[in-house]
């Protein structure tokens, strides 16, 4: 275990992590405004207060951050806007592409190799990546944050049990966080040029899911308690927070590729020696 930690932290310094994640947030604060239009453009036809919308939000972001986009909550939320629907779903698609394409140059850092894949395929890759990336985003938002508002939802249409509500209160955040493995499992899997098991990823895949959960909660708490970043950078504040909360969701990510690389180059020469071992024995 020393000796893999040792590995993970020279991989660290050697392929300049905290630079592939800054490129990654770049890309990340470019792609949240069509996400949030996205996002928003879905929710009036699902009836929900501008004042629910809010809350759930600021559930899931630091106030300083939610408060940017707070004025364009209310506003959406109220108003169905198809043509906006359509833009979202483009200029979220084109935007995170861009952030996917860093997250692939990073993977392929990790696992020293080279992009050999062609334009075309590595952009469906990342378009593809991209989509489930937002499939999951609607199934971590949608879930946890506004579970209560689609059970109400369900019961006005079916007689739920008590019990059964019960159930789906404490499921849904069961199936976000199955659902967040799975997306990270088939990005570390796919995205870097270079064929390995798929068990392989599944360590990383697991450390950025709980990493990811515990940062985010940290950072909010440090920021809504602590930081006083309103105060030092005035409305630009939430921005700020927006893009440091970016920056740390990339470090995530990026470790987690860069743990299963370890793991993959440690199994990999393990197999080579148990079989140029067999082979000796053979001979």
């Amino acid at each position: 275990m020393i000796a893999f930690i040792r590995d993970v932290i020279k991989e660290f310094q050697k392929d300049d992590v905290p630079l592939l994640a800054a490129a990654q947030a770049y890309y990340y604060l470019l792609s949240a405004v069509p996400l949030m239009i996205l996002l928003l453009s879905v929710l009036p036809y699902l009836n929900i207060e501008p004042e629910a919308a809010v809350s759930a939000l600021k559930s899931v972001m630091p106030d300083e951050t939610a408060s940017v986009f707070e004025e364009t909550v209310v506003d959406m939320v109220s108003t169905e806007r198809g043509g906006l629907l359509t833009f979202g779903i483009l200029g979220t698609i084109w935007t995170a592409s861009l952030a996917m394409n860093a997250f692939i140059q990073a993977q392929n850092s990790a696992y020293n190799v080279e992009e050999t894949r062609s334009f075309i395929k590595a952009r469906l890759l990342s378009i593809g990546l991209t989509i489930c990336i937002i499939i999951a985003l609607i199934v971590v938002l949608l879930l946890p944050v506004f579970g209560d508002v689609l059970i109400s939802f369900i019961s006005t249409a079916v007689a739920l049990p008590p019990e059964t509500e019960q159930l789906i209160r404490i499921l849904r955040y069961v199936v976000s966080i199955v659902v967040i493995t799975l997306i990270l499992t088939a990005l570390y899997y796919y995205a870097p040029n270079k064929r390995k098991p798929f068990l392989h990823v599944l360590p990383g895949a697991l450390f950025a899911t709980l990493a990811w959960q515990v940062v985010s909660f940290g950072f909010s708490f440090y920021v809504s308690n602590f930081g006083n970043y309103a105060d030092t950078y005035g409305g630009l504040g939430g921005v700020i927070v927006m893009m440091l909360w970016f920056f740390l969701t990339g470090m995530i990510l990026v470790v987690g590729g860069e743990l299963n690389a370890v793991l993959h180059r440690r199994k990999t020469r393990g197999f080579d020696a148990q079989k140029n071992k067999n082979l000796n024995v053979f001979r």
